[in-house]
């Protein structure tokens, strides 16, 4: 994973939260909140929490003496989920590395991240750090993209951008949100961090967008793709942009445009 694969600030929190949480977020992080809340934790420790659209779905669903802390490593994306949630006595807000939690041991019932996994730099020690603060039989709810091909919108933006840099394409859809796809390999990474049982679900959705444009820009403009466009040809984004909405329009048409998307969902227990 490429240093800038991480990076979401200036501008990116904002389009990433108005564009691609609509987009390919909301629906999975309505089920995430629900897995999460369905032993009624006392604790919960949320990590990668980006902009806060699983903080929004969970916080209703936990009782009123509930504690929830919720994390990210980037502080741009968590300021921006805090002034998106309002005021709520249950949350704590902290910037922290998911694989170097600033928390005693046991502390939590519930871990949860959505899509969050893909970019820790070691997968084992960010499990296994998850595990440390779950209380015994406490569990670790998560979700990953599947491979890029099973994602519509994302595969033909990253088909249109190659297209666009032959010699240098952007490849951080594939790299990294859709890079750790292999549900063999994230149970044996799970079992390797201490984990015992482990669930897994892939879930097929339909994702939805007003225009072509709307979903190429979500991904060119809300998400660390920009950055990549933008060191190959600071003034490329445009042109990437247009590039990306005729690739998705050829597929889906000029009006409002709906693709597949598909991801694994994860339980895994203490």
């Amino acid at each position: 994973m490429a240093e800038s694969d991480k990076v979401f600030a200036g501008s990116i929190p904002k389009f990433y939260d108005t564009l691609m949480v609509p987009l390919i977020f909301e629906a999975y992080a309505t089920d995430l909140a629900a897995l999460a809340a369905a032993s009624s934790p006392g604790a919960v420790l949320e990590t990668a929490a980006g902009s806060g659209v699983v903080t929004r779905a969970l916080a209703p669903r936990l009782g009123a003496g509930a504690r929830y802390v919720v994390t990210d490593l980037n502080q741009p994306m968590l300021d921006y989920a805090a002034a998106r949630q309002g005021a709520d006595s249950r949350i704590e807000w902290q910037q922290a590395d998911a694989l170097q939690l600033p928390f005693d041991d046991a502390s939590f019932d519930v871990v949860c991240c959505q899509f969050g996994a893909m970019f820790f730099p070691d997968r084992v020690a960010g499990y296994a750090e998850a595990r440390r603060v779950l209380r015994p039989d406490g569990r670790f709810v998560f979700n990953v993209w599947d491979r890029i091909e099973e994602n519509a919108f994302a595969d033909e933006v990253t088909h249109a951008l190659a297209a666009l840099f032959p010699h240098d394409p952007p490849r951080f859809l594939a790299r990294t949100p859709h890079g750790y796809h292999d549900t063999a390999l994230i149970r044996e990474d799970l079992g390797r961090a201490g984990f015992t049982g482990i669930e897994i679900e892939t879930l097929e959705k339909l994702s939805r967008a007003p225009s072509a444009r709307h979903a190429a820009t979500a991904y060119c403009q809300g998400t660390p793709l920009r950055n990549e466009i933008e060191a190959r040809d600071a003034s490329a984004l445009p042109h990437a942009t247009d590039r990306a909405t005729e690739a998705i329009a050829a597929r889906h048409g000029d009006g409002p445009a709906a693709g597949k998307i598909q991801a694994h969902v994860i339980v895994a227990t203490r």
